[in-house]
């Protein structure tokens, strides 16, 4: 289940697996250590830990347990590189182990798209594009990119959402020929949503729904892996065209940063441009009709 306040027994069990998944997976030589004698859990010991982070062992272990209370910047700082957290890890044990009234809960609010940005996503028109929001929910998206993901807004519209394509529409797996870093990615991207969001009822649906549906998802949800991307290289295959290399970006819109423009491109003058310019000749009847696939627009 998704993070919720730390007084809760489900927000310090969250704390808890993120911080000893982040523990078992270092090896005393990866911090400067010996390697010492046979363990019997991999990775490091508490102690180890609060030695690297130069806190006492019984605070790092009331903090691995829930129990750290009003744990200050510095002290998650140290931990955080005893456990030689990334950016988006570090974010994710902010997220998790600040006090309840300082977190930034979730208002309810309808998601809309902008009539602009509406308007620019029908002017890529050689560009898949969409707008993607709160926990992955696809808000609008053009007229290739529909093609491109097999009909996506053709479901119904409580039920747009990128993790849901990747793990219970089987057509996802042909288009992503690396759909296992492709599907383990959106669960990182998810898992740390959910850390930043604890109040938020519908990741709470969409979490309990897919871990239901999906061994996979369920497997590498416990993994309590967190990631940030906002651009990188696709291989995605289409029926009609083939494969093709796309290059994507995730942007944030100024004023909302809940929002991101992801738009895919490829390589001008490769043979995935080509493929690109074929895939939306061939729906080019159709484009005029599905120029707008949005959710709501303000």
């Amino acid at each position: 289940m998704p993070a919720v306040p730390l007084s809760t027994p489900a927000a310090k069990q969250e704390l808890r697996d993120f911080l000893r998944t982040r523990r078992a997976r270092l090896r005393p030589t990866d911090v400067g250590l010996p390697e010492g004698e046979s363990r019997r859990v991999p990775g490091l010991r508490r102690e180890e830990i609060a030695l690297l982070a130069g806190v006492s062992v019984d605070y790092y272990v009331r903090l691995e347990q829930g129990r750290g209370g009003n744990v200050s910047r510095s002290v998650l700082d140290a931990v955080s590189r005893a456990l030689q957290l990334d950016e988006a890890e570090h974010q994710h044990l902010v997220d998790l182990a600040q006090p309840a009234p300082a977190r930034r809960k979730l208002a309810p609010r309808r998601q809309r798209v902008r009539p602009a940005v509406a308007m620019l996503l029908d002017a890529l028109d050689l560009q898949p594009a969409f707008v993607m929001g709160d926990r992955m929910d696809v808000l609008a998206i053009n007229s290739i990119a529909h093609n491109l993901m097999g009909g996506f807004m053709d479901v119904p519209s409580n039920e747009r959402n990128l993790a849901r394509f990747i793990f219970l529409d089987e057509s996802a797996r042909d288009i992503h020929t690396e759909w296992s870093a492709v599907a383990e990615e959106t669960v990182a991207m998810l898992r740390l949503y959910a850390g930043a969001h604890p109040n938020d009822p519908e990741l709470s649906r969409l979490v309990g729904d897919l871990s239901l549906q999906s061994p996979d998802f369920a497997k590498w949800w416990s993994a309590h892996n967190v990631r940030s991307r906002s651009f990188g290289t696709k291989i995605c295959a289409h029926p009609e065209v083939g494969e093709m290399t796309l290059n994507y970006e995730a942007l944030l819109f100024p004023g909302d940063n809940e929002q991101r423009l992801c738009v895919y491109s490829a390589e001008p003058g490769s043979p995935s441009e080509e493929r690109m310019q074929l895939l939306a000749s061939l729906h080019s009847p159709e484009s005029a009709a599905r120029a707008s696939l949005t959710a709501e627009v303000l």
